[in-house]
């Protein structure tokens, strides 16, 4: 079994604000030196007092880091969870809560506007352990009721806001409906991060994140969380990312914590750029359709104002001239770089179609061919506003 890691004091408690949190949780200067940033860990094992006698409970680097704790212990606190893991990538992380929570047989509800990847692993990987899963419209509370029903529902699995359409489902709501049947109930944090969502207070069982996109946030480092409400789960979770090993290196964790150090100030960045990109496409002559919670005509626009601080900087639109104009856009933007994954400064622009959710082709989660997903950066809005108009006058 995984060692138990003391944590380090805290210099900050959840009376903290988030900011203050996100820069000090779990980053004690080193009493060494004093560097104000505390080292990298780089090894791979630690010396014994003896024969099992660890130092704070570190034995080997798989089974625990500093630099990962400190990392698991700034996440725990920003999602207000009771422990949080941190994993090599956030597909490696959704795989292990699987596995720790579901068994042969069992049955998954998943919404269906989701990540490709997320689908393709419980469709296509866990399918073939016996695991079931059925994809239902997740505003749709009837339906929803309906499909958790189904013999064995072990999880409701949700991603709000949704990928790539934007999606708000009702996380207080669902949670009721899942916990009634005795589901464990997941929400993938990853489009909102902490810093505008914390499901966790809103009675989800499971944070999950890709930390490669806002809360690594500088487009160089892969991994991915899981943060828990249930300290059971978390064991058992615990026990998989020791044993199976999918583990985040010390530099990762590191490069993570840095970034997640501004969080707060680029989320809010990224949210007033998407906000004004959002306005200028609506009623333009070549978009059919803006995806974007924070215009007061999207459906979830009023559950999005309560559930969330702010609206995020992820936005999706159907182009009018159908799929042909949908990749000319993609690929006649310049500031807007067209590159897989999103979260970071910069602005990164993609065809979800052929690209992220390439995979969910041919299934209920497939991704109309005209849409086109922006990741809207930290740059100046102005230049920002500019090239998607001069892409959609192409």
């Amino acid at each position: 079994m995984p060692q138990t890691h003391h944590a380090r004091r805290k210099k900050t408690t959840m009376t903290h604000g988030f900011a203050t949190r996100a820069i000090h949780e779990g980053q004690e200067f080193d009493p060494t030196t004093g560097a104000i940033i505390p080292p990298i860990y780089q090894t791979s094992t630690f010396v014994q007092d003896g024969i099992g006698g660890l130092r704070n409970g570190y034995e080997y680097g798989r089974g625990g880091n500093p630099t990962r704790t400190s990392l698991e212990t700034l996440l725990a606190s920003l999602e207000g969870g009771v422990r949080a893991l941190s994993f090599a990538s956030g597909l490696a992380a959704e795989d292990a809560l699987l596995r720790a929570a579901l068994r042969p047989g069992d049955h998954i509800v998943l919404g269906n506007d989701a990540y490709g990847g997320t689908h393709r692993l419980i469709d296509r990987i866990h399918s073939e352990w016996g695991i079931r899963n059925t994809t239902v419209d997740l505003a749709d509370l009837d339906a929803v009721r309906t499909a958790l029903g189904t013999d064995g529902t072990r999880m409701l699995w949700i991603e709000t806001p949704s990928n790539p359409l934007m999606k708000i489902s009702d996380i207080a709501a669902l949670v009721e409906l899942g916990h009634a049947v005795g589901a464990v109930v997941v929400v993938d944090n990853t489009f909102a991060s902490p810093a505008l969502q914390q499901p966790l207070s809103f009675g989800a069982d499971v944070v999950v994140h890709s930390t490669t996109k806002y809360l690594g946030g500088h487009s160089d480092v892969i991994g991915g969380a899981l943060v828990f409400a249930d300290e059971e789960l978390a064991a058992k979770a615990q026990f998989l990312q020791f044993a199976a090993g999918a583990v985040s290196s010390p530099m990762d964790a590191w490069l993570t914590v840095r970034g997640i150090k501004t969080l707060q100030v680029r989320v809010r960045r990224h949210s007033a750029n998407a906000q004004a990109i959002a306005e200028a496409l609506v009623g333009h002559a070549g978009v059919e359709t803006v995806y974007y919670p924070g215009l007061p005509d999207h459906p979830g626009h009023d559950l999005a104002a309560r559930q969330m601080s702010g609206f995020g900087g992820m936005l999706s639109v159907a182009l009018a001239g159908g799929a042909q104009a949908a990749r000319r856009f993609a690929e006649s933007t310049h500031v807007f770089q067209l590159a897989e994954s999103l979260g970071g400064v910069e602005s990164l622009i993609g065809y979800p179609s052929e690209m992220t959710h390439a995979s969910v082709k041919g299934t209920p989660l497939e991704v109309a061919d005209n849409i086109v997903r922006l990741s809207v950066g930290i740059e100046d809005v102005d230049d920002l506003l500019e090239d998607v108009e001069q892409a959609l006058g192409r």
